[in-house]
Parts: C-alpha cells; sequence; structure tokens
C-alpha cells in the first residue's frame, strides 16, 4: 500500500499559483498570509492576485478564500464578520481584504471607505504595483506621475502619465483608521513587522505594499527586489507608519540618498526619460518629490 502524499511546503500560499517569476504581489502575500495564519479569511479582488491564484477548479490558497466583484471585498469582509460575531470567533479568526491598487485606489475605494467608517475589524492589504496589470498595464489612480502604460503612451506630444500619484495613505488617514502603513517588498522584514503589529490592533488596518510587476515595469527578474529598495531609499516611495493617526515611525533613507534616475533607469516603463532634455526635466521634476517626501516625512 503507498503512502499518502504529503504537500512538502509549509506556507499557506502553494508553489502551483501561475504568477510571473519575478512577481512581488506573489512574495507579499506568501509572507502576510504565513503571518497570519490558518486562522484566516481572505475576501479577494479581481485581480493578479485572483486570477494568478484561484483559476477553477483550483486554488493556491491552504485557507478559505472568497472572490466576489472588482469592487465589494469590504463589503464582502462585513458580512465574514457578522458571520463570526454571530458563531462568537470573531476574536479567533483574522478576515483579511487584499487586492492591487486597481482595487484599493479606483474600483473599490467608496465601499472600503463604508467598510473604513463602520470600524469593521479587518486588515486590508494593497499590493501596489501602479497599474492595472492584469488587464494590460492601463495606469491606475496609483500609477507614478511619467510612466509609460497603455493608456499613458509616451511618445511627442507626451512624457508618459501626467498626473501625480494618488495618496491613498492619506485617505485612509482621514477614516481615522488605528493603524495605517507603507511597506515594500524591499524590505520584507519590515513588511512582516507591520502584519505582525496589526494583528495586534483592533478596528480597520491598511497596509500598503510597494511591489515590483516585471512585465508591467519592464524590469529583470533579478531586480524584483532592488527597484523597490530604490524606491524608498531615494525618497520617491516613503515607508512609513501611523498609529492612531500620529506618525509612529519611518524608514530613514541612506546618507547618500540614490538618485531617483538609479530607480528610474532599471524599468522600461521610464525609459523614454532618458531619450532627451525633456524627457531629462521630467526626471527633476520626479526628484523633487521625492526630495519633497523626504521633508515631509522627515527620512533624513
Amino acid at each position: 500500500m503507498s503512502k499518502k502524499y504529503t504537500m512538502p511546503f509549509s506556507s499557506l500560499l502553494s508553489p502551483g499559483h501561475t504568477a510571473c517569476a519575478g512577481c512581488g504581489m506573489i512574495l507579499a502575500m506568501r509572507h502576510a498570509l504565513d503571518i497570519l495564519g490558518r486562522d484566516t479569511i481572505i475576501c479577494g479582488a479581481t485581480g493578479c492576485s485572483e486570477v494568478t491564484t484561484t483559476k477553477y477548479p483550483t486554488s493556491a490558497f491552504n485557507l478559505p478564500y472568497i472572490h466576489s466583484l472588482f469592487e465589494n471585498p469590504s463589503s464582502v469582509a462585513s458580512g465574514v464578520l457578522a458571520m463570526l460575531n454571530r458563531k462568537n470567533l470573531a476574536d479567533k479568526v483574522n478576515v483579511l481584504v487584499h487586492g492591487g491598487d486597481g482595487f484599493f485606489f479606483d474600483i473599490g475605494v467608496a465601499l472600503n471607505s463604508g467598510a473604513w467608517h463602520r470600524g469593521d475589524n479587518v486588515l486590508y492589504l494593497c499590493y501596489d504595483n501602479e497599474a492595472y496589470m492584469n488587464t494590460g498595464i492601463q495606469a491606475s489612480s496609483s500609477t507614478q506621475l511619467d510612466t509609460y502604460t497603455m493608456t499613458s503612451p509616451a511618445g511627442k506630444k507626451s512624457s508618459g502619465y501626467q498626473r501625480l500619484k494618488k495618496d491613498m495613505p492619506a485617505i485612509a488617514l482621514a477614516h481615522r483608521l488605528p493603524y495605517v502603513a507603507t511597506a515594500t517588498i524591499g524590505n520584507l522584514a519590515d513588511f512582516d513587522a507591520k502584519i505582525k503589529k496589526a494583528t495586534s490592533i483592533n478596528g480597520p488596518k491598511y497596509i500598503q505594499v510597494y511591489s515590483t510587476c516585471v512585465p508591467g515595469w519592464n524590469c529583470a527578474e533579478c531586480n524584483t527586489i532592488k527597484i523597490p529598495q530604490l524606491a524608498q531609499q531615494s525618497g520617491l516611495y516613503p515607508v512609513v507608519e501611523y498609529i492612531d493617526g500620529k506618525l509612529a515611525s519611518v524608514m530613514k533613507v541612506p546618507k547618500d540618498t540614490p538618485k531617483v534616475s538609479e530607480f528610474l533607469k532599471l524599468q522600461g516603463r521610464y525609459r523614454h526619460l532618458f531619450k532627451d532634455a525633456k524627457g531629462r526635466s521630467q526626471i527633476r521634476k520626479l526628484q523633487e518629490l521625492a526630495n519633497d517626501n523626504i521633508i515631509k516625512y522627515k527620512l533624513k
């Protein structure tokens, strides 16, 4: 009689998913789920976090996972909480709402606002890759200035996306969330610590993790970790933590702060900025944004 097969992997996210090589989102997801543990119910938004992990009839999650419409995982989470409360299990089970910036910054913002206002005890985890990657790399309101996407192509009359990235943590803070934080997959120890911190706090928690998208950013898989590190170290992506609305900690930039151009040059989505004087002037604008962040959050 043959022995029963057992999975040789201990992670709560199995390796049978179909995410791209070098996917930052899947790395963040695995770390978050392993910290949250088996007593977790996931309410997932449409996007790469869903299509790479739950193609019918399979699932890479070793946890209960609910996918409904693009905009309403937070409403589903409210229903899950009501069920857990009815069964006196709310204190024993983590409820996670996760998805990309398309869901958090755009399509789901209204229903997230409602859940945040209700004070639902849910962890909200945003994989911020700065565009709608699953549907073909279209710009979202998380897209950074001058980024080349399929809906903001660079050319003679444009240097890419011409709006500033939405400040989603500030919107979360406006809802008086007890815990709001940003992180990057360039420092997984910091990200892990913030997930752990969030689980100890009652009420809605929002964590936004900067997650490399290899095809969307047109970058090499070997730079999956380096690019987010440079985003943080240059000041372009401030890594901060708020507790009860007050800035509790910031990740400082190095004394020899890298230029934003070092971050940009590793990604094909910014290749057009290095071709002429107009592009170089836009690089200076992005550097000014980073400099402003360093001053605003006292990153030095």
